[in-house]
């Protein structure tokens, strides 16, 4: 039983970080109805962006308590890459928006490889280590838990921005206006919603989510490169399709949830089959249920 809690508590923590990158997929789709396959690389630019901004504000943040730096390098890459996410926005996929879904689902791949191999050529290919935001502490428990102040920090801190994405998206004119462009995005144009800054606001969005999972999960591994974004992007959206593509909380339950199965098959002696679960995991949701676990069937004219 502790060693089954002692799994909880790691995937819980792994799946904060697949609940981020889910939401980005999410929101996208529920906006243009296409995957957007570059959003695990802006999470590996927002570990990047952390990487630097680190090491730029060492000088300037001597004395301040290690949680308040921490966070002025966690809102400083999560802007960067909200800009980034709109940036790719206008520049790659708002001038397909009316082409074929299989033009810009290729675009969406092109983009994802040119950020990969940019970043190869402007990081370099060798992993590099990443800074101790946070001094490390381990609590232990009579019944042989251990949790870290890393695990704490990530739960924690998942937790709050998703109750601030669910006030935006639930409690704000700009999310009253996502949900709407969801909905029908030629009635909400015809409303007086201005559809593109929507579209680049949702982006933008998703980006800074996929930002804050790239600094959690380096604080978590503690090593990054440019090709990091390829395993957790896939598995985020294996969650994404999991809870049911579009879907909100859908995302949140498929990201925990994947991260969770994921430790406890690491955990048990078939931990050769730890990255194999999530193909698995989609395939079965595919098969049984394509909709996802909080997804609804949509009807299609022909």
């Amino acid at each position: 039983m502790t060693e089954a809690v002692q799994q909880l508590i790691n995937g819980l923590s792994l799946g904060s970080i697949y609940a981020l990158i889910a939401l980005g997929y999410t929101m996208v789709y529920g906006v243009l109805r296409f995957i957007n396959f570059a959003h695990g690389d802006v999470f590996m630019i927002g570990a990047f962006s952390g990487l630097y901004l680190a090491r730029w504000l060492k000088p300037l943040v001597v004395g301040w308590p290690p949680l308040l730096a921490a966070f002025v390098v966690l809102a400083g890459s999560m802007c960067f890459c909200a800009a980034l996410g709109m940036l790719i926005e206008v520049l790659a996929y708002r001038p397909l928006r009316k082409r074929p879904r299989l033009t810009v689902l290729i675009t969406a791949i092109g983009v994802s490889l040119f950020l990969e191999y940019a970043g190869q050529l402007v990081f370099g290919a060798a992993p590099r280590g990443f800074p101790t935001l946070v001094p490390e502490k381990t609590y232990g428990m009579d019944i042989g838990l251990a949790v870290t102040s890393t695990q704490l920090i990530v739960v924690a801190v998942t937790l709050v921005l998703l109750a601030l994405l669910r006030h935006v998206v639930l409690r704000t004119k700009l999310g009253m206006a996502m949900r709407a462009v969801s909905h029908n995005p030629s009635a909400a144009a015809l409303m007086g919603i201005h559809t593109n800054v929507i579209i680049s606001f949702t982006f933008g969005l998703g980006s800074a989510l996929a930002a804050a999972a790239g600094i959690f999960y380096s604080l978590l591994y503690q090593a990054i490169d440019p090709f990091m974004g390829i395993g957790p992007g896939i598995k985020a959206f294996v969650a994404a399709v999991l809870g049911g593509i579009g879907s909100l909380p859908g995302a949140v339950l498929g990201g925990f949830l994947l991260g969770v199965l994921e430790t406890f098959v690491g955990g048990s002696r078939f931990s050769t089959f730890r990255d194999g679960i999530a193909f698995a995991v989609l395939i079965a949701i595919l098969l049984f249920k394509p909709s996802g676990l909080l997804g609804r069937g949509e009807r299609e004219k022909v």
